[in-house]
This record gives C-alpha cells, sequence and structure tokens, in this order.
C-alpha cells in the first residue's frame, strides 16, 4: 500500500481458501502491504477475516494463488523457513492461547527467551509493558485467575514485546472497555510508528475512526475491498455492526 521503493513485506496474489471439500471462502484475494503500513481489516460475521490472518501469520496455506511473506514464498517454504518466518510476526489470537502453567510475566517474556535472551536483560522492559496495559500489579498471577479482559491485555503484550516487523490482531479490544481500548490503540499506533506493519481485525468502526490515516481492507462475501479509514468507510462498518464480527 506505502510506495514503490520498498518490497511488500506480504504479498497475495489471487488467494483462494478453502476449509476440505467445502465452498471457497477466500476468493481470488490480492493484495501488498508494505513496511510501516497501519491497516484495518473488516467485515460482517463469517467474511473470512480470522482466516486471511491465519494465512497471513503462516497458520495455514492457501488452497491456490501466491502468498509472499518477507519475500519467501510460503507455499512453497520448506518448514524450518516458516518457522524462521513465524518469529518475526506478532500474533494477538481472539482465544488468546496464553499458557496455563506460566505467569503472566512469563507468559509475555516466552517470545524473548525463544529467541535466545537473557532474563536480566529484558526483565525491566517486560514490567513496564505489562504496566502499561494495566497488568502491573498481575506480574505473577496465572491465567486461570485473570479476568477475560487481562487475559486479552497479556496476550497483546506478548504479541508486541519482541517488536515483530508484522503484527496481527485478530479483535485486540473485544473484552475491554473504550478507555482502555483507546490505550491499546496507541500502543498499537506507536509500535506502527516504530516501523511495524499493524493489522487489526475489527468490527468497530469507533476505533478505525480513531486512526484516520490507516487503510481499510474490507471483506464481504469473501472478497477484498481496500480504501482509506475515512468516513465512508466508517459509517459502512456501522450499518454492518448487526451482522456481528
Amino acid at each position: 500500500m506505502k510506495s514503490d521503493m520498498a518490497e511488500p513485506v506480504v504479498r497475495f496474489e489471487k488467494v483462494g481458501l478453502r476449509y476440505g471439500g467445502g465452498p471457497e471462502i477466500l476468493h481470488d484475494i490480492s493484495f501488498g502491504l508494505m513496511p510501516g503500513d497501519m491497516v484495518f481489516l473488516t467485515g460482517p460475521s463469517g467474511a473470512g477475516k480470522s482466516s486471511l490472518l491465519k494465512l497471513m501469520y503462516l497458520g495455514m496455506r492457501p488452497t491456490r494463488g501466491l502468498i509472499k511473506v518477507f519475500g519467501a514464498d510460503v507455499v512453497a517454504a520448506p518448514r524450518t523457513q516458516l518457522a524462521d518466518l513465524r518469529r518475526r510476526i506478532g500474533v494477538v489470537f481472539q482465544d488468546f492461547r496464553l499458557l496455563d502453567y506460566l505467569t503472566t510475566f512469563e507468559n509475555v517474556a516466552l517470545p524473548l527467551l525463544v529467541n535466545g535472551e537473557k532474563l536480566e536483560k529484558y526483565t525491566d522492559n517486560v514490567l513496564e509493558l505489562l504496566a502499561w496495559v494495566g497488568l502491573g500489579k498481575r506480574v505473577h498471577a496465572y491465567p486461570t485467575v485473570l479476568s477475560g479482559g487481562e487475559q486479552q491485555r497479556a496476550a497483546i503484550a506478548r504479541a508486541i514485546v519482541a517488536q515483530p516487523d508484522i503484527l496481527l490482531a485478530d479483535e485486540p479490544t473485544g473484552n475491554v472497555d473504550p478507555v482502555l481500548a483507546r490505550r491499546l490503540l496507541r500502543l498499537f499506533l506507536e509500535l506502527n510508528r516504530m516501523g511495524t506493519t499493524v493489522v487489526i481485525a475489527t468490527h468497530d468502526p469507533h476505533l478505525v475512526a480513531m486512526a484516520p490515516h490507516a487503510q481499510v481492507m474490507h471483506l464481504r462475501g469473501g472478497r477484498l475491498m481496500m480504501g482509506p479509514a475515512d468516513e465512508e468507510a466508517v459509517q459502512a462498518m456501522m450499518s454492518e455492526e448487526g451482522d456481528g464480527a
């Protein structure tokens, strides 16, 4: 979406997706994401938002078409290369996927540990991030005693702690109040300002309206439309709110 000099970090060309022998749920999806893009992925329930994100974070391969991530053809790439690519992508899942046997601190620090960083080097950064998302007093708590909103904030902190090249977030503000939603969006915007490509799947038009410089990728019926996050895009989302997300 951004300009002509840099190489896309994600590129889709005529991508289609179906599960098993069922009907195709994504049809001829084509787009490119440039380094530093800020994008909202919108659309009614069943439009395919989560499936599109899954393709982007290499959780599955398409039925047809070309997908390149950081220049690598993910359809042809070996599993070892896919694992290396995934380390550069932060993901906020709708179901959080926190590990019950790890504390909040340990869950959030996990990407840094996997990358081989030493505890003494990242402790302060993790604690600062937890304080920012309102979990400063829940550092030693386990996921089973956290509320849904607290688990969501921990999942967001884990996704961004390693400052990934790409951040993909599936309804990241769905379980928090409007004040905290704005605060979390500011966190995403700051990460984006530092160069991370950010894609947020949301059905909340108010969230989109808070970042008018962003692009909107709108899915409907498995097909993709793109444009700026302008008033017309926000009004279109509002008209679909009754459909869910």
